[in-house]
């Protein structure tokens, strides 16, 4: 039984074999906690229709095997007798894996829940898809940062220090990319204010077209003529946007002129024919009719109506028919469009008794 009292860095072979024993039943003991865990919130998965299972499942699942090995490890080394620098080093080394796997499983948790709500609103709203993006790159940022600053800290650096030079150096970099952070934050700003979103039409500054992507520093909008115009995100949220996707209905504003020779009754007549053409089309609710203005060659209506679709066709077609409808009820009733003319009234001039005949403007004698 000498060997077992062969003693080995202060312990003997007992406490060796016993320190062994007891991270391979801990290292046992885990991976079975683990699975048998893992086992049971699957089959509580199936049952319930809520996420939180499914995230720890997704999580356990990320459990890395040097994290049970070092854990196990360090358990069973508490049954040894070690010097203050071998057992520094060991529960620094454990102390980091903790840290590690931790990082590991907030990571795991932030990519599960990104895709899982952005999935979730991919038909509902895809523009919530760039936010949470957004919000899951930044919460990734911050677990990361917190937990290195953890491991330095833990390793022995001075960690205040650190951050303040991060600090002035943050400052220096985010003058640097001013720009860039600017276009970030205006892209979370339209996600979050949601002045448009994916499948929109807009007109931002004369050009238009529908909305194909909201990124992190750009727009991009797929113009009528079928090339894709590009925005900074900065630029936009400067710029005079017109949604016409939230456009519940359209109002319209559109004159007709006929001339002047038009007979009184047939003035009069006029509102009466646009309203009964306007009643006639289903897709517009009539607004006013009324004769506006002496125009210098025509004689002006002006008509209002809205049309109950935003869509563009439904409003082109329906001022088609307007246009058709008018022009065939004005040929039936005798009623001429006017068109931009000048008519020269030209009054002959007859000479005055000791007068030369001449073909100069009459003069008019004025008393004083």
């Amino acid at each position: 039984m000498k060997f077992l009292e062969f003693t080995f860095l202060q312990n003997d072979v007992r406490h060796w074999l016993l320190a062994i024993l007891v991270a391979a039943l801990s290292f046992a003991t885990l991976r079975l906690t683990l699975n048998l865990l893992r086992n049971s919130m699957k089959r509580l998965a199936e049952k319930t229709k809520t996420i939180l299972d499914d995230l720890l499942i997704h999580v356990l699942g990320k459990t890395r095997l040097f994290f049970i090995v070092l854990v196990s490890l360090y358990i069973g080394a508490r049954f040894l007798t070690l010097s203050p620098r071998v057992d520094h080093f060991l529960r620094a080394v454990t102390i980091l894996t903790l840290i590690i796997q931790t990082a590991v499983w907030g990571h795991a948790a932030i990519n599960f829940l990104v895709e899982t709500f952005s999935r979730r609103r991919k038909d509902i709203d895809p523009a919530t898809r760039t936010t949470i993006s957004a919000m899951g790159f930044i919460g990734r940022l911050i677990l990361w940062s917190l937990l290195l600053l953890l491991a330095l800290d833990n390793l022995g650096f001075d960690v205040t220090a650190l951050i303040t030079g991060l600090g002035i150096g943050g400052i220096a970099v985010a003058l640097a990319v001013q720009n860039i952070l600017s276009d970030l934050f205006a892209s979370l700003s339209i996600v979050l204010d949601k002045p448009f979103v994916i499948g929109d039409f807009i007109i931002i500054d004369g050009y238009m077209g529908v909305v194909e992507h909201i990124g992190l520093k750009t727009t991009r909008v797929r113009s009528i003529s079928g090339e894709q115009l590009v925005f900074a995100n900065s630029d936009l949220l400067n710029s005079r946007i017109r949604n016409y996707k939230r456009m519940y209905e359209r109002r319209v504003v559109t004159t007709v002129g006929v001339t002047y020779e038009t007979p009184i009754d047939k003035l009069e007549k006029i509102p009466a024919i646009i309203r009964e053409i306007l009643a006639s089309i289903e897709t517009v609710r009539l607004d006013r009719v009324h004769f506006k203005s002496l125009g210098d060659f025509a004689l002006i209506y002006e008509i209002v109506y809205y049309v109950l679709s935003p869509d563009y066709k439904v409003y082109i077609e329906a001022e088609q028919k307007l246009n058709l409808e008018l022009v065939r009820r004005f040929r039936e009733e005798g009623i001429e469009f006017a068109y931009p003319t000048q008519t020269l009234f030209v009054q002959p001039l007859h000479s005055s008794p000791g007068q030369g005949s001449g073909t100069g403007p009459a003069q008019t004698p004025r008393s004083s």
